[in-house]
């Protein structure tokens, strides 16, 4: 499952997807709708990562990409930050172990230096323990932004050109995405964003460039194992081209 990962055009998709990334939307929506505090929704959200989790794991789906917390979400109140980083501290001491136990690797991605010293080891611990596991990778995007991910990428890539490691002209596609967060994991099938908007707001920019996009109406806290499976339905009835026509797919498994 890790190790180099082309970032070529893929040529072929199975109906089952490798990767899901999905962000998670509506957790506010949801609580204000039943006059509740947006933290109410978080925690509500926190039910809907569960059974979503378990879900892809059920399935096969060997990566699973949750975008927790954003770079732009700091904007919010203070009190809501605030109440964000208490709940994802509670879950890292709270469900890791049962990631483990079943054999669930987890991984946090994202810039760390905005968290504070107790989120960090928490951190490192979490995926410390789970690093060998091999059923599944949960991919946690916190303090992650795609803009961050390809400049931090280009920065490594910059300093192995300043140190002779590398020329300019060696610098390929492939060299940039194996500095980015996860370059290493498949590339995203499937990407999900609930609560009924249309838009990536700056989500695995680079990873996305082949994705399936997938848009559910349904606000964060309700979306579960009936949702995710119609999700996993809508993208195995779609063909992916990759710029291929349709009979050039069409003649494929003739050619195998």
């Amino acid at each position: 499952m890790t190790g180099t990962v082309s970032a070529g055009i893929p040529v072929s998709a199975d109906n089952r997807p490798r990767h899901v990334a999905i962000i998670m939307d509506g957790n506010n929506r949801w609580a204000k709708e039943r006059r509740l505090k947006g933290v109410a929704g978080h925690k509500a959200g926190v039910d809907a990562v569960k059974a979503v989790v378990e879900t892809c794991a059920r399935e096969g789906i060997e990566v699973l990409t949750l975008f927790a917390f954003s770079s732009e979400n700091w904007r919010r109140p203070k009190d809501e930050v605030s109440a964000l980083m208490k709940l994802f501290l509670f879950a890292l001491e709270r469900e890791v172990r049962k990631l483990h136990r079943n054999d669930i690797r987890l991984r946090i991605i994202g810039d760390r230096s905005a968290f504070n010293a107790t989120l960090q080891e928490h951190m490192a611990k979490a995926e410390a323990l789970t690093q060998h596991n091999t059923r599944m990778t949960l991919v946690i995007a916190a303090n992650y932004g795609g803009h961050w991910d390809i400049t931090q990428a280009t920065r490594q890539v910059a300093e192995m050109v300043k140190s002779g490691e590398v020329a300019p002209s060696d610098i390929t596609d492939d060299l940039i995405q194996q500095h980015l967060s996860i370059g290493d994991l498949p590339m995203p099938d499937l990407m999900i964003r609930t609560a009924g908007e249309q838009r990536i707001s700056n989500f695995m920019l680079w990873h996305l460039a082949y994705t399936e996009l997938y848009f559910s109406p349904v606000f964060w806290p309700e979306f579960k194992e009936d949702e995710m499976r119609k999700a996993l339905q809508a993208y195995a009835g779609r063909q992916r081209r990759f710029g291929q026509t349709d009979d050039q797919i069409a003649a494929k498994p003739a050619q195998q």
